[in-house]
């Protein structure tokens, strides 16, 4: 299977924060999400990744809603399965990877550090839990997205790859815009880049996002760059300055069009796969 020119494209349809009060097109329910994630994969998206919410529709990483959203999607479509391990603030370790640990996705988010966030709290990623969470995916044989908020983030991982902890070549999400993180700018993003580069070669494989306004320039850098991207409510609920998205198949739709200008392509869940080496797996519980 030849994935020269091909772009791997997530979408983050629903992530912890964005309310109906923000938009009322952000899908919230299991439903309403696998619903969306399946428009997205038939749009020509790659990678789903997901967060999912309680009957508030606050930020949970209530197991039942996890098992319920994966069991409808697969049903579906036979996208690449992404699931956070950060859907809240102050919980557990043994909470935030269940869902990986029994639902088996393909990948699942390794958030590389503590950081002050938003300006108001702290998203707490301590050594201890960081050092766990490496060792079960690599157990639970599930790929570690290393979500890289400033540039220390990258020492941390490769601080656990020379420890023996982390296994293959990584597979870094560059998430530039978050207050209390990188801002999303392109020279940021080119020093990421760089220092990967600096320790790792070619050893690896990367994406890239930009929160808010920074969505778009950080989708047209990374492609500019070779590398791959992440669109959804998530991280931007505006298709453009004063207009909601109505739906996430829009910025999909918007990013195979953008890549198709530089001669690039939407790799397949399956071209996927191999770029990424990820292994399908039957669930261990749902």
């Amino acid at each position: 299977m030849s994935v020269e020119n091909r772009v791997i494209l997530t979408v983050a349809c629903t992530g912890a924060w964005p309310q109906k009060s923000d938009t009322p097109y952000i899908p919230l329910t299991p439903q309403e999400q696998a619903d969306e994630i399946v428009r997205c994969c038939e749009a020509g998206a790659s990678i789903a990744h997901i967060h999912v919410r309680d009957e508030e529709s606050q930020a949970s990483m209530d197991f039942d809603q996890f098992a319920e959203t994966v069991r409808l999607v697969r049903a579906r479509c036979d996208i690449v399965i992404n699931l956070t391990t950060s859907g809240g603030l102050g919980l557990s370790d043994e909470i935030r990877m269940k869902p990986f640990q029994l639902l088996r996705p393909e990948m699942g988010s390794f958030d590389a550090g503590t950081m002050n966030w938003a300006h108001s709290t702290i998203f707490e990623n301590s050594p201890r839990f960081l050092e766990k969470l490496a060792v079960s995916m690599n157990e639970c044989q599930v790929k570690p997205e290393f979500e890289i908020f400033d540039a220390g983030m990258i020492y941390n991982v490769l601080y656990y790859m020379k420890k023996g902890l982390i296994e293959g070549n990584p597979h870094f999400q560059f998430v530039l815009g978050a207050p209390g993180g990188m801002t999303a700018e392109v020279r940021n993003l080119m020093f990421l880049l760089d220092t990967c580069k600096q320790h790792l070669g070619d050893n690896f494989t990367w994406s890239a996002l930009g929160i808010g306004r920074g969505h778009l320039p950080i989708v047209l850098a990374a492609l500019a760059l070779g590398g791959n991207v992440r669109v959804g409510m998530e991280d931007n609920i505006l298709y453009r300055k004063g207009e909601l998205a109505q739906s996430n198949t829009w910025f999909v739709e918007r990013v195979k069009r953008l890549a198709a200008e530089v001669d690039k392509t939407i790799a397949t869940p399956d071209e996927t796969r191999a770029m990424l080496g990820l292994i399908r797996q039957q669930l261990v519980s749902a």
